[in-house]
C-alpha cells in the first residue's frame, strides 16, 4: 500500500487541472481534484466561453442592419440583457456538468473545497480534512488585477462580475488597454452601451503587431468606443445610482458601471506555496521547468498560475504533458513557440508568430507583405469596414515569421495558419497554393507585392 492518500492531488478544476487529472487517472493513478468555486475554471465559468457567447450576441446588431442591403426587411431589433445572461448561465452550467461527469467517468474524486499546501506532500482542505499525495499539481489559474488603487476603486467591477450584472449598463467606462478590455469595450458598444475606454499606453493591445493595433483602434472608434490613450481614473465617487469618474487629464464623466480590466495575475495568494518551499516570481507566478516541475520535486504547476502563455489550449497541453510524463512514463515537453491567438473584438484579430517589431529585432532582413481591402459582404451592406492582412517573411530564407489578420472570422484563419507557420513554410509555399475564390483568406496566397523591406542597421 502507498504511504500517500493519493498518487496525484490537483488544486484547481480548470482546463489544465481537469485534463491532467483525467489523463493521470487513465494511467491508473489515484487522483483527487479540489475546487473552491465551480468546475471548469476561468475559461468555462468567467472567461472565454461566456465571453464568446456575448461576442456573438453583440454582432447581431450589425447583422440586422446589414440585412437591408441584401433585400431583407427586418423589424426594429430590441436587445434584452437578462435573456442573454440567463442563456449564458444555462450553457456554462451545462459545460461545468460535462467537466464533472468526465472526471467521474475517469475515476477522479472531486472535492468541493479550498485546498492549501502544508508541505511538499500535504494538503489541508477547508472542510477540515488533511490529505497526503505523492504528487501535487497546482492549477489555480489567475485572477483579475484591480489597479490603479484609487479612492473609490471598490465601486468598480472586474471581468468576473461583468457577465452577471443585474442591469445592462447604458454608460460603461472600461479601464485598461489589453485584450480583455478591448473585447468587453467592443461587446458592450455593440449591445448598445455608450463606452469610454481609458488606458495608460499610447495605443491599445501592447505586445501585438503595431499595424493590428492601429487598424483595430480605428475600427473601435468607428463603432462608437471613445478611446482615451494616456488617461487613467484618479477617483470614483457615487453620483446617485451612477458613478462619477475623475481622470488624470482633469476630465470627468458619469457612468453606470466601471470595468477595471488592467490584467490578471497568478492566483497563488494564500495557497501555502511558501510553506511548501515552492519558488515564485515577484508577480506570484509559480516557477517551473520545461516539464512543469517546481523546485520541489513533488509539486508541479500548469496553466495561468505559471504565467507562461495564459491561454486555455496551452494549459490543457501542459496538463496533458505533465500527466504523460509523471504517470505515463513518457518524456514530453510543450512547445510554447508559434502559439496562435485571437482577440474577439469586432472586427476580430487572428495572429500567429512574430510581430513586425519582434521580427525586425531578431532577423537581419524582414520582408513585409500587407493588404487592406473592403470585404465582399460590405459592398452591399454599405458598412465601412476593412479587412487587414499582413505576412512577415525572413528576407534571407523566405520563411514565414508571422501572419497578422484583422477582419471577419480571422481567429479561425489563424488556427489553420498556425500549422504551416509551425512547420516552417516559406512565402513561396504560400504563393504556390491555389486560391479559393471568393474568400477573404485567398488574399493570403495571392499577396505578391512586398510593401516594405527592413534590413538591420539600415535607416
Amino acid at each position: 500500500m502507498s504511504a500517500f492518500d493519493y498518487d496525484l492531488f490537483v488544486i484547481g478544476a480548470g482546463s489544465g487541472g481537469v485534463r491532467a487529472a483525467r489523463i493521470a487517472a487513465g494511467y491508473g493513478a489515484r487522483v483527487a481534484v479540489a475546487e473552491e468555486y465551480r468546475i471548469g475554471g476561468t475559461c468555462v465559468i468567467r472567461g472565454c466561453v461566456p465571453k464568446k457567447l456575448y461576442v456573438y450576441a453583440s454582432r447581431f446588431r450589425d447583422d440586422f442592419e446589414d440585412a437591408a442591403g441584401f433585400g431583407w426587411t427586418v423589424p426594429p431589433a430590441r436587445f434584452d440583457w437578462p435573456t442573454l445572461v440567463a442563456a449564458k448561465e444555462k450553457e456554462i452550467s451545462r459545460l461545468s456538468g460535462i467537466y464533472a461527469a468526465n472526471l467521474e467517468k475517469a475515476g477522479v474524486e472531486m472535492i468541493s473545497s479550498r485546498a492549501v499546501l502544508t508541505g511538499p506532500n500535504a494538503v489541508a482542505l477547508s472542510n477540515g480534512r488533511r490529505v497526503s499525495a505523492k504528487v501535487i499539481l497546482v492549477a489555480t489559474g489567475g485572477s483579475p488585477v484591480m489597479e490603479p488603487a484609487i479612492p473609490g476603486c471598490d465601486f468598480a467591477i472586474s471581468s468576473n462580475e461583468i457577465f452577471d450584472l443585474p442591469k445592462f449598463p447604458q454608460r460603461l467606462i472600461v479601464v485598461g488597454g489589453g485584450y480583455i478590455a478591448v473585447e468587453f469595450a467592443s461587446v458592450f458598444a455593440r449591445l448598445g452601451a455608450q463606452v469610454t475606454q481609458v488606458f495608460r499606453a499610447d495605443n491599445i493591445l501592447r505586445g501585438f503587431d503595431g499595424d493590428l493595433r492601429t487598424h483595430l483602434s480605428d475600427a473601435m472608434r468607428q463603432a462608437g468606443v471613445a478611446l482615451k490613450p494616456g488617461v487613467l481614473p484618479t477617483r470614483i465617487d457615487r453620483a446617485g445610482e451612477a458613478f462619477r469618474v475623475t481622470f488624470s487629464n482633469g476630465e470627468a464623466c458619469e457612468a453606470d458601471q466601471i470595468l477595471v480590466a488592467t490584467g490578471r495575475r497568478p492566483h497563488t495568494k494564500g495557497l501555502g506555496l511558501e510553506t511548501a518551499g515552492v519558488g515564485m516570481k515577484h508577480d506570484g507566478a509559480v516557477i517551473v521547468d520545461e516539464r512543469s516541475c517546481t523546485n520541489v520535486p513533488s509539486i508541479y504547476a500548469v496553466g495561468d498560475v505559471t504565467n507562461r502563455i495564459n491561454l486555455t489550449p496551452v494549459a490543457i497541453r501542459e496538463g496533458h504533458a505533465f500527466a504523460d510524463n509523471v504517470f505515463g512514463g513518457k518524456d514530453m515537453t510543450v512547445d510554447h513557440r508559434n502559439v496562435p491567438s485571437a482577440v474577439f473584438t469586432t472586427p476580430e484579430i487572428g495572429t500567429i508568430g512574430l510581430t513586425e517589431e519582434e521580427a525586425r529585432r531578431d532577423h537581419d532582413v524582414v520582408d513585409v507583405y500587407s493588404a487592406t481591402f473592403r470585404p465582399m459582404k460590405a459592398t452591399l451592406s454599405g458598412r465601412a469596414e476593412k479587412t487587414f492582412m499582413k505576412i512577415l517573411v525572413d528576407g534571407r530564407t523566405d520563411r514565414v515569421l508571422g501572419v497578422h489578420l484583422l477582419g471577419h472570422e480571422t481567429g479561425e484563419m489563424a488556427q489553420l495558419l498556425a500549422i504551416p507557420v509551425r512547420m516552417g513554410a516559406t512565402k513561396s509555399d504560400f504563393d504556390a497554393t491555389m486560391a479559393l475564390h471568393p474568400t477573404a483568406s485567398e488574399e493570403l496566397v495571392t499577396m505578391r507585392t512586398r510593401s516594405a523591406r527592413h534590413e538591420r542597421g539600415s535607416a
